[in-house]
Protein backbone atom coordinates (compact mmCIF):
# COMPACT_ATOMS: atom_id res chain seq x y z
CA UNK A 1 0.00 0.00 0.00
CA UNK A 2 2.64 2.56 0.88
CA UNK A 3 6.16 2.29 -0.53
CA UNK A 4 9.65 4.36 -0.09
CA UNK A 5 12.28 3.76 -2.72
CA UNK A 6 15.46 5.40 -1.63
CA UNK A 7 14.05 8.57 -0.52
CA UNK A 8 15.88 11.38 0.92
CA UNK A 9 14.99 14.55 2.70
CA UNK A 10 17.98 17.51 2.70
CA UNK A 11 17.20 20.78 3.82
CA UNK A 12 19.27 23.98 2.45
CA UNK A 13 21.05 24.35 5.61
CA UNK A 14 22.57 20.53 4.50
CA UNK A 15 20.75 18.84 7.22
CA UNK A 16 19.71 15.33 6.24
CA UNK A 17 16.58 14.30 8.15
CA UNK A 18 16.03 11.28 6.26
CA UNK A 19 18.58 9.45 4.27
CA UNK A 20 17.81 7.19 1.64
CA UNK A 21 14.98 5.52 2.93
CA UNK A 22 13.34 1.97 1.64
CA UNK A 23 10.48 -0.14 3.18
CA UNK A 24 6.90 -1.07 2.87
CA UNK A 25 3.67 -0.83 4.42
CA UNK A 26 1.36 -3.90 3.53
CA UNK A 27 -2.36 -2.87 3.24
CA UNK A 28 -4.33 -3.37 6.28
CA UNK A 29 -0.89 -3.12 8.43
CA UNK A 30 0.11 -0.78 11.37
CA UNK A 31 3.79 0.42 11.27
CA UNK A 32 4.74 2.24 14.19
CA UNK A 33 7.89 4.37 13.36
CA UNK A 34 9.77 4.79 16.86
CA UNK A 35 13.13 6.46 18.00
CA UNK A 36 14.72 10.01 19.35
CA UNK A 37 13.19 13.22 19.11
CA UNK A 38 14.72 14.47 15.70
CA UNK A 39 15.77 10.83 14.30
CA UNK A 40 13.20 11.95 11.21
CA UNK A 41 10.32 9.69 11.67
CA UNK A 42 7.96 12.44 11.58
CA UNK A 43 9.72 13.99 8.84
CA UNK A 44 9.04 10.30 7.02
CA UNK A 45 5.10 10.35 7.73
CA UNK A 46 4.37 14.09 6.30
CA UNK A 47 6.31 12.94 3.42
CA UNK A 48 3.74 10.59 3.15
CA UNK A 49 0.68 13.50 2.27
CA UNK A 50 3.36 16.02 0.93
CA UNK A 51 3.40 18.22 3.93
CA UNK A 52 6.98 18.09 3.61
CA UNK A 53 8.15 17.22 -0.20
CA UNK A 54 11.63 14.59 -0.55
CA UNK A 55 14.73 15.99 -2.18
CA UNK A 56 15.13 12.45 -4.10
CA UNK A 57 13.62 9.03 -4.30
CA UNK A 58 9.84 8.22 -4.64
CA UNK A 59 6.69 7.26 -2.97
CA UNK A 60 3.75 5.16 -4.15
CA UNK A 61 0.30 4.93 -2.35
CA UNK A 62 -1.39 1.96 -3.73
CA UNK A 63 1.15 1.38 -6.61
CA UNK A 64 0.85 5.53 -7.63
CA UNK A 65 3.75 8.05 -7.43
CA UNK A 66 2.58 10.71 -5.04
CA UNK A 67 4.52 13.02 -6.68
CA UNK A 68 2.00 13.16 -9.70
CA UNK A 69 -0.72 13.40 -7.02
CA UNK A 70 -2.45 17.25 -6.25
CA UNK A 71 -1.55 17.80 -2.19
CA UNK A 72 -5.07 18.70 -1.89
CA UNK A 73 -6.77 15.98 -3.32
CA UNK A 74 -4.36 13.46 -1.47
CA UNK A 75 -4.67 14.65 1.72
CA UNK A 76 -8.34 13.94 1.64
CA UNK A 77 -7.56 10.99 0.55
CA UNK A 78 -5.30 10.05 4.16
CA UNK A 79 -6.75 10.34 7.51
CA UNK A 80 -4.12 12.03 9.83
CA UNK A 81 -4.26 12.32 13.33
CA UNK A 82 -1.81 14.65 15.64
CA UNK A 83 -1.19 15.03 18.89
CA UNK A 84 -2.72 18.39 19.35
CA UNK A 85 -5.72 16.84 17.62
CA UNK A 86 -6.26 20.30 15.45
CA UNK A 87 -10.22 20.54 16.17
CA UNK A 88 -11.96 23.68 15.04
CA UNK A 89 -12.51 25.32 18.31
CA UNK A 90 -16.00 27.00 16.71
CA UNK A 91 -17.81 24.15 15.38
CA UNK A 92 -19.50 21.38 17.31
CA UNK A 93 -17.79 18.14 17.50
CA UNK A 94 -20.40 16.46 15.09
CA UNK A 95 -19.45 19.54 12.44
CA UNK A 96 -15.62 18.96 13.09
CA UNK A 97 -15.88 15.22 12.07
CA UNK A 98 -18.12 15.76 8.83
CA UNK A 99 -15.24 18.16 7.76
CA UNK A 100 -13.92 16.10 5.19
CA UNK A 101 -16.60 14.43 3.73
CA UNK A 102 -17.99 17.83 3.51
CA UNK A 103 -15.39 19.19 1.24
CA UNK A 104 -15.76 16.47 -0.71
CA UNK A 105 -19.10 16.64 -1.55
CA UNK A 106 -21.18 14.86 0.37
CA UNK A 107 -24.15 16.64 1.45
CA UNK A 108 -24.84 18.09 5.06
CA UNK A 109 -27.12 15.55 6.31
CA UNK A 110 -25.23 12.80 4.91
CA UNK A 111 -21.84 14.27 5.88
CA UNK A 112 -23.47 14.62 9.90
CA UNK A 113 -24.75 11.07 9.82
CA UNK A 114 -21.67 9.22 8.85
CA UNK A 115 -20.22 12.18 11.81
CA UNK A 116 -22.35 9.74 13.64
CA UNK A 117 -21.78 6.96 13.16
CA UNK A 118 -18.00 7.38 13.90
CA UNK A 119 -18.16 9.11 17.23
CA UNK A 120 -20.17 5.94 18.29
CA UNK A 121 -17.59 4.23 16.75
CA UNK A 122 -14.63 5.69 19.04
CA UNK A 123 -16.88 5.56 22.15
CA UNK A 124 -18.58 8.69 21.72
CA UNK A 125 -22.60 8.97 22.22
CA UNK A 126 -23.45 11.43 19.10
CA UNK A 127 -26.61 12.39 21.15
CA UNK A 128 -24.26 13.43 24.16
CA UNK A 129 -20.74 14.54 22.77
CA UNK A 130 -22.07 16.06 18.86
CA UNK A 131 -23.29 19.37 20.26
CA UNK A 132 -20.87 19.92 22.04
CA UNK A 133 -17.73 21.98 21.53
CA UNK A 134 -14.24 21.18 21.94
CA UNK A 135 -13.75 22.56 24.49
CA UNK A 136 -16.25 21.01 26.25
CA UNK A 137 -14.70 18.25 26.11
CA UNK A 138 -11.61 16.18 28.22
CA UNK A 139 -8.28 15.39 26.14
CA UNK A 140 -8.93 12.10 26.07
CA UNK A 141 -12.08 12.89 24.23
CA UNK A 142 -10.60 15.16 21.84
CA UNK A 143 -8.64 12.86 20.52
CA UNK A 144 -11.07 9.95 20.18
CA UNK A 145 -12.61 12.98 17.87
CA UNK A 146 -9.56 13.36 16.36
CA UNK A 147 -9.48 9.43 15.15
CA UNK A 148 -13.34 9.57 13.62
CA UNK A 149 -12.85 12.96 11.85
CA UNK A 150 -9.67 11.13 10.01
CA UNK A 151 -11.79 8.08 9.24
CA UNK A 152 -14.94 10.36 7.96
CA UNK A 153 -13.61 10.23 4.24
CA UNK A 154 -13.13 6.05 4.79
CA UNK A 155 -9.39 6.61 3.52
CA UNK A 156 -7.29 4.15 2.89
CA UNK A 157 -4.06 4.91 4.60
CA UNK A 158 -4.23 6.71 8.47
CA UNK A 159 -1.12 8.81 9.36
CA UNK A 160 -0.81 9.24 13.41
CA UNK A 161 1.83 11.65 15.02
CA UNK A 162 2.07 10.74 18.66
CA UNK A 163 -1.83 10.92 18.89
CA UNK A 164 -2.06 9.57 22.44
CA UNK A 165 0.76 11.94 23.77
CA UNK A 166 -0.88 14.23 25.54
CA UNK A 167 -2.81 12.37 27.82
CA UNK A 168 -1.81 11.10 31.03
CA UNK A 169 -1.12 7.60 31.41
CA UNK A 170 -4.05 5.57 32.22
CA UNK A 171 -6.16 7.83 29.75
CA UNK A 172 -3.71 7.11 27.24
CA UNK A 173 -3.74 2.96 27.65
CA UNK A 174 -7.47 2.96 27.42
CA UNK A 175 -7.00 4.92 24.34
CA UNK A 176 -4.94 2.62 22.76
CA UNK A 177 -7.15 -0.37 23.99
CA UNK A 178 -9.65 1.68 22.04
CA UNK A 179 -7.79 2.26 18.59
CA UNK A 180 -6.41 -1.46 18.93
CA UNK A 181 -9.92 -2.59 18.58
CA UNK A 182 -10.98 -0.25 16.26
CA UNK A 183 -8.46 -1.07 14.03
CA UNK A 184 -9.84 -4.81 13.73
CA UNK A 185 -12.54 -3.01 12.71
CA UNK A 186 -11.72 -0.95 9.80
CA UNK A 187 -8.56 -2.57 9.06
CA UNK A 188 -6.71 0.56 7.73
CA UNK A 189 -3.09 0.72 6.82
CA UNK A 190 -1.33 2.69 9.70
CA UNK A 191 1.60 4.32 10.09
CA UNK A 192 1.75 5.49 13.80
CA UNK A 193 4.58 7.42 14.70
CA UNK A 194 5.75 7.10 18.42
CA UNK A 195 9.03 8.15 20.48
CA UNK A 196 7.28 5.46 23.22
CA UNK A 197 9.03 1.86 22.66
CA UNK A 198 6.10 0.43 24.74
CA UNK A 199 3.45 1.59 22.36
CA UNK A 200 5.47 1.02 19.52
CA UNK A 201 5.75 -2.62 20.44
CA UNK A 202 2.30 -2.73 22.04
CA UNK A 203 0.53 -1.16 19.14
CA UNK A 204 2.79 -2.22 16.22
CA UNK A 205 2.62 -5.34 13.80
CA UNK A 206 5.76 -4.13 13.30
CA UNK A 207 8.25 -1.86 13.99
CA UNK A 208 10.73 1.00 12.36
CA UNK A 209 13.39 1.53 14.54
CA UNK A 210 15.15 5.01 14.00
CA UNK A 211 18.40 6.21 14.37
CA UNK A 212 19.56 9.68 12.50
CA UNK A 213 17.71 9.58 9.42
CA UNK A 214 17.97 5.84 9.27
CA UNK A 215 15.76 3.06 9.50
CA UNK A 216 18.10 0.44 12.11
CA UNK A 217 15.35 -2.53 12.17
CA UNK A 218 12.24 -3.14 10.37
CA UNK A 219 10.68 -6.47 12.33
CA UNK A 220 8.06 -7.41 14.50
CA UNK A 221 7.88 -6.46 17.75
CA UNK A 222 9.09 -9.71 19.98
CA UNK A 223 11.50 -10.13 17.21
CA UNK A 224 13.17 -6.05 18.31
CA UNK A 225 13.13 -6.97 21.42
CA UNK A 226 14.30 -10.80 21.19
CA UNK A 227 17.21 -9.85 18.83
CA UNK A 228 17.70 -6.72 18.55
CA UNK A 229 19.77 -5.85 14.72
CA UNK A 230 22.09 -3.76 16.24
CA UNK A 231 23.98 -2.11 19.87
CA UNK A 232 21.98 0.97 19.02
CA UNK A 233 18.41 -1.03 18.71
CA UNK A 234 19.51 -2.79 22.23
CA UNK A 235 20.28 0.31 23.70
CA UNK A 236 17.05 2.16 22.85
CA UNK A 237 14.85 -1.16 23.71
CA UNK A 238 16.49 -0.94 26.74
CA UNK A 239 18.00 -3.31 29.41
CA UNK A 240 14.23 -4.93 30.34
CA UNK A 241 13.51 -5.54 26.42
CA UNK A 242 12.67 -9.26 28.16
CA UNK A 243 9.99 -7.61 29.85
CA UNK A 244 8.63 -5.58 27.57
CA UNK A 245 8.54 -8.96 25.61
CA UNK A 246 6.15 -10.06 27.93
CA UNK A 247 3.23 -7.86 26.19
CA UNK A 248 3.94 -8.98 22.89
CA UNK A 249 4.60 -13.25 23.58
CA UNK A 250 0.75 -14.47 23.45
CA UNK A 251 -0.35 -17.58 26.10
CA UNK A 252 -0.41 -20.96 23.52
CA UNK A 253 -1.89 -24.02 24.40
CA UNK A 254 1.41 -25.49 24.52
CA UNK A 255 2.28 -23.49 27.39
CA UNK A 256 0.10 -24.61 29.70
CA UNK A 257 0.00 -27.24 32.67
CA UNK A 258 -2.60 -29.65 33.03
CA UNK A 259 -3.81 -30.19 36.97
CA UNK A 260 -6.56 -32.71 37.97
CA UNK A 261 -10.10 -31.74 36.75
CA UNK A 262 -13.34 -32.25 38.58
CA UNK A 263 -16.97 -31.52 37.78
CA UNK A 264 -19.77 -29.79 39.76
CA UNK A 265 -21.55 -32.79 40.23
CA UNK A 266 -18.39 -35.00 41.45
CA UNK A 267 -18.63 -36.68 45.01
CA UNK A 268 -15.90 -35.18 47.03
CA UNK A 269 -14.90 -38.84 47.33
CA UNK A 270 -14.29 -38.93 43.74
CA UNK A 271 -12.39 -35.88 43.96
CA UNK A 272 -10.58 -37.35 47.06
CA UNK A 273 -9.33 -40.10 44.83
CA UNK A 274 -8.85 -38.19 41.58
CA UNK A 275 -6.32 -35.48 43.94
CA UNK A 276 -4.56 -38.36 45.71
CA UNK A 277 -4.05 -40.37 42.24
CA UNK A 278 -1.85 -36.90 41.15
CA UNK A 279 -0.88 -35.88 44.61
CA UNK A 280 -2.13 -32.55 43.90
CA UNK A 281 -3.23 -30.07 46.53
CA UNK A 282 -6.27 -28.63 44.16
CA UNK A 283 -8.33 -29.08 41.56
CA UNK A 284 -9.90 -27.76 38.77
CA UNK A 285 -13.58 -27.11 38.92
CA UNK A 286 -16.02 -27.54 35.05
CA UNK A 287 -19.31 -27.80 34.57
CA UNK A 288 -21.07 -30.26 32.24
CA UNK A 289 -19.43 -28.64 28.68
CA UNK A 290 -16.31 -28.70 30.64
CA UNK A 291 -16.41 -24.58 30.99
CA UNK A 292 -14.28 -23.12 33.79
CA UNK A 293 -16.19 -22.67 37.11
CA UNK A 294 -14.02 -22.40 40.05
CA UNK A 295 -11.69 -24.72 41.89
CA UNK A 296 -11.64 -26.87 44.72
CA UNK A 297 -8.63 -27.43 47.90
CA UNK A 298 -7.78 -30.82 48.80
CA UNK A 299 -8.77 -30.14 52.81
CA UNK A 300 -12.03 -29.23 50.99
CA UNK A 301 -12.47 -32.95 49.70
CA UNK A 302 -12.34 -34.60 53.00
CA UNK A 303 -16.14 -33.69 53.60
CA UNK A 304 -19.30 -35.19 52.41
CA UNK A 305 -21.45 -33.92 49.80
CA UNK A 306 -20.69 -32.66 46.22
CA UNK A 307 -18.13 -30.70 44.61
CA UNK A 308 -20.54 -28.08 43.68
CA UNK A 309 -21.37 -27.42 47.52
CA UNK A 310 -17.52 -26.17 48.40
CA UNK A 311 -16.14 -25.22 44.97
CA UNK A 312 -14.54 -21.68 45.00
CA UNK A 313 -14.61 -18.75 42.66
CA UNK A 314 -12.27 -18.38 39.99
CA UNK A 315 -10.86 -15.12 39.96
CA UNK A 316 -7.40 -15.68 37.90
CA UNK A 317 -8.36 -16.64 34.35
CA UNK A 318 -7.54 -15.46 31.26
CA UNK A 319 -8.15 -16.67 27.29
CA UNK A 320 -5.64 -18.41 25.25
CA UNK A 321 -3.79 -15.61 23.34
CA UNK A 322 -3.40 -13.41 25.92
CA UNK A 323 -0.11 -11.86 26.48
CA UNK A 324 1.81 -12.82 28.87
CA UNK A 325 2.21 -9.94 30.17
CA UNK A 326 -1.22 -9.83 31.51
CA UNK A 327 -1.21 -13.05 32.96
CA UNK A 328 1.62 -12.36 35.35
CA UNK A 329 -0.39 -8.94 36.25
CA UNK A 330 -3.63 -11.06 36.84
CA UNK A 331 -1.31 -13.05 39.15
CA UNK A 332 -0.10 -10.38 40.91
CA UNK A 333 -3.53 -9.40 41.00
CA UNK A 334 -4.79 -11.97 42.96
CA UNK A 335 -1.72 -13.22 44.69
CA UNK A 336 -2.17 -16.43 42.54
CA UNK A 337 0.63 -18.98 41.94
CA UNK A 338 -1.24 -20.02 38.89
CA UNK A 339 -4.09 -18.76 36.49
CA UNK A 340 -6.71 -20.66 34.59
CA UNK A 341 -6.77 -20.65 30.65
CA UNK A 342 -9.57 -21.18 28.69
CA UNK A 343 -10.48 -20.97 24.68
CA UNK A 344 -10.02 -17.74 23.02
CA UNK A 345 -13.86 -17.32 21.62
CA UNK A 346 -15.25 -16.48 25.12
CA UNK A 347 -17.24 -19.92 25.36
CA UNK A 348 -15.32 -20.57 28.74
CA UNK A 349 -13.79 -23.93 27.89
CA UNK A 350 -11.07 -24.86 30.12
CA UNK A 351 -8.03 -25.21 28.28
CA UNK A 352 -4.91 -25.52 31.40
CA UNK A 353 -3.35 -23.78 33.90
CA UNK A 354 -0.30 -21.44 33.42
CA UNK A 355 2.19 -21.22 36.18
CA UNK A 356 5.03 -18.83 36.84
CA UNK A 357 7.76 -21.47 35.56
CA UNK A 358 5.81 -22.03 32.54
CA UNK A 359 5.46 -18.75 31.83
CA UNK A 360 9.24 -18.04 32.16
CA UNK A 361 9.61 -21.38 29.54
CA UNK A 362 7.24 -19.53 27.29
CA UNK A 363 9.19 -16.18 27.21
CA UNK A 364 12.58 -18.37 26.37
CA UNK A 365 10.78 -20.64 24.00
CA UNK A 366 9.25 -17.51 22.34
CA UNK A 367 12.86 -15.63 22.22
CA UNK A 368 14.64 -19.03 20.92
CA UNK A 369 11.54 -19.34 18.04
CA UNK A 370 12.41 -15.68 16.57
CA UNK A 371 16.27 -16.23 16.64
CA UNK A 372 16.12 -19.37 14.81
CA UNK A 373 13.10 -18.50 13.15
CA UNK A 374 10.67 -21.77 13.70
CA UNK A 375 7.63 -21.88 15.98
CA UNK A 376 7.36 -21.78 19.21
CA UNK A 377 6.18 -25.85 19.50
CA UNK A 378 10.16 -26.52 17.75
CA UNK A 379 11.67 -25.36 20.57
CA UNK A 380 12.94 -27.22 23.73
CA UNK A 381 14.34 -25.15 26.62
CA UNK A 382 16.54 -26.15 29.57
CA UNK A 383 15.01 -26.57 33.21
CA UNK A 384 16.78 -26.23 36.96
CA UNK A 385 14.80 -29.05 38.37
Amino acid sequence: MIRFEHVTKRYADGTTAVDDLSFEVAAGELVTLVGPSGCGKTTTMKMVNRLIEPSAGRILLGGEDIAGVDPVELRRRIGYVIQQVGLFPHRTVLDNTATVPHLLGVKRAQARARAAELLDLVGLDPKVHGPRYPEQLSGGQRQRVGVARALAADPPVLLMDEPFGAVDPVVREHLQNEFLKLQSQVNKTVLFVTHDIEEAVRLGDRIAVYGQGRIEQFDAPAAVLGAPATPYVADFVGADRGLKRLSVTPIEESDLDQPPVVHLDDSLATATRRLSAEGARWAVVLDREDNLHGWIPADATERAGTVREHARRMEAWLPVGASLKQAFATMLQHDAGWIAVIDEDGEGRFLGVLTPARLHEALRRSIDADGRKVSRTEVAVETVG
